[in-house]
């Protein structure tokens, strides 16, 4: 201990809600459920999490540094099952998802984090594809880690979850430091929640396996990485939104009400005067057709 300066312990980089702090890849993923809880609590949700999955490198040791953290994860209402396989470890996620459908709950929703390796991705595709398939709820979401091996360091064979996932039909993030680590997290369980599908998140051997200082800020800002340097033209005694490029050329119609991302790359709810689906004029082909009025709406609800 230095004197003049606050004492320092390995447990900062769970108990610090702002500043900076050291962690490793790893200890990120598991911060990262803790920021989760912290930001759900402060929007007046009680949630509460569900972690399970089938350790393998490069997440070997996720599973021990979360029985180290058993601690600040209790705290928070998160739990942590490590599944006899990976397939086992998806299925309790997926259930982690019904918790909404019980009348008698006692949380506004559960949000699940699946782990596992690239080949166990392949083992747990039936569970990935069935759980996608069957959404996720409102205050809840799903985040599936999984562990690339792209060189084969400390595999048999080199592997990817790019495939996998798009077979699945579940979106992906691919994180590119310990920072981003927990910001696409927090992205990828909000995305979840907005659009009730699984994703996937990949943590590489290059990322997961290294160390860094960083922001420990439990609060969402401008600085997220998927905020744009640019901002919404502001009017008269308005404050300048961070806009997202990805979401500038949403129409309306997509975002019908506020969700968890409202706030996230300056999405915003849609006017109410917003119709779905949206008015399109018709091709030159059905034109001869405008004069029936059943079948243009029809036409209109399929395109």
């Amino acid at each position: 201990m230095v004197a003049g300066l606050p004492p320092v312990s390995l447990e900062d980089k769970y108990r610090f809600r702002e500043g900076r702090v050291f962690m490793s890849g790893v200890q990120a993923l598991v911060r990262l459920p803790l920021v989760q809880k912290w930001r759900d609590t402060a929007a007046g949700l009680n949630t509460g999490g569900f972690i399970s999955g089938y350790r393998g490198s490069p997440l070997g040791g996720y599973d021990q540094e979360l029985w180290r953290a058993k601690k600040w994860l209790k705290e928070q209402d998160i739990h942590f099952v490590p599944g006899v396989n990976e397939e086992l470890g998806a299925t309790a996620v997926w259930g982690s998802q019904h918790v909404a459908l019980n009348p008698s709950a006692q949380r506004d929703g559960v949000f699940g984090i699946w782990y596992g390796k690239g080949p166990g991705l392949d083992r747990a595709m039936d569970v990935l594809k069935h759980g996608n398939a069957a959404g996720t709820s409102a205050h809840g979401g799903v985040l599936a880690i999984v562990g690339d091996d792209h060189g084969a360091k400390s595999s048999t064979l080199p592997h990817q979850s790019d495939h996998n996932f798009q077979a699945a039909f579940v979106p992906f993030l691919a994180p590119a430091s310990v920072h981003e680590f927990v910001e696409y997290g927090l992205l990828g369980l909000a995305m979840s929640r907005f659009a009730g599908t699984w994703v996937g998140f990949k943590a590489t051997a290059d990322t997961v396996e290294t160390s860094a200082r960083t922001a420990a800020s439990s609060s969402r800002s401008s600085n997220s990485p998927m905020a744009a340097s640019t901002s919404a033209p502001a009017t008269s005694g308005a404050r300048k939104t961070p806009v997202c490029n990805a979401t500038r050329a949403l129409p309306p119609w997509l975002l019908p009400r506020p969700t968890a991302l409202t706030g996230w790359c300056g999405i915003r709810p849609s006017p109410a005067s917003a119709s779905f689906p949206p008015a399109r004029p018709l091709p030159t082909r059905w034109k001869r057709w405008t004069n029936l009025g059943s079948m243009r709406a029809s036409l209109r609800t399929l395109a």
